[in-house]
């Protein structure tokens, strides 16, 4: 039997097994054909892997914070605001929604959750980084009303600059694990053959 031991393994093994993680032919954002696609929804029907991506990512959380003192943690909708819950629970930090667009009635405006107070440091969490732009689209009201977010959290860096174009921004880019070191991971204990991981890095070094 296989012991997982660092926190990389776990990440991959949660992605694993809820089918996070699946390989195969992906046409992705940006047009390009991808061997492999992350669909972090799928944690919602594993609260068992759910719990242990939650648990990783709120230690990352603790180590940011002991030099930048965090007062909420936000995401955007979709995928990132289905996580961020759970790891708002787990660092007992309180946690809001960035609308992709304007709600016109009821509660206005693109943030939902809380109210952004001038000088906030907001810690931004999302499942993945790709290009950044989303992010950087995310992270915009929260400046508007005055919030400094000077990090970034996402579960899988998917290695195609996404991470050097936000750090270009100003922020800091904080990943639980790159698509690399997961696809590696996954081969070293058994899950996928060689072929499945060798795709996926020939495809990041493109």
């Amino acid at each position: 039997m296989i012991i997982m031991s660092s926190a990389t393994d776990k990440v991959a093994e949660a992605l694993y097994n809820s089918g996070c993680i699946k390989f195969g032919s992906f046409t992705i954002k940006s047009g390009a054909l991808s061997p492999y696609y992350i669909d972090m929804a799928r944690l919602l029907s594993n609260p068992k892997e759910l719990d242990v991506i939650a648990e990783i990512a709120a230690q990352k959380i603790y180590q940011i914070a002991k030099d930048n003192p965090l007062t909420k943690l936000a995401s955007i909708e979709l995928k990132g605001a289905l996580i961020v819950p759970i790891i708002a629970f787990k660092v007992n930090l309180p946690c809001i929604i960035v609308r992709k667009e304007e709600k016109s009635y009821g509660i206005t405006g693109r943030i939902a959750g809380a109210d952004v107070k001038k000088g906030e440091h907001i810690l931004f969490v999302d499942d993945v980084v790709s290009e950044g732009l989303s992010k950087i689209e995310g992270i915009k009201p929260l400046q508007e009303a005055g919030a400094e977010v000077k990090h970034i959290l996402v579960v899988v860096n998917r290695e195609q600059g996404g991470k050097e174009t936000l750090e270009k921004a100003g922020h800091t880019v904080h990943a639980l694990a790159k698509v690399s070191e997961v696809v590696i991971s996954l081969q070293k204990n058994g899950k996928i053959p060689s072929t499945q991981a060798e795709a996926v890095l020939k495809f990041i070094k493109k």
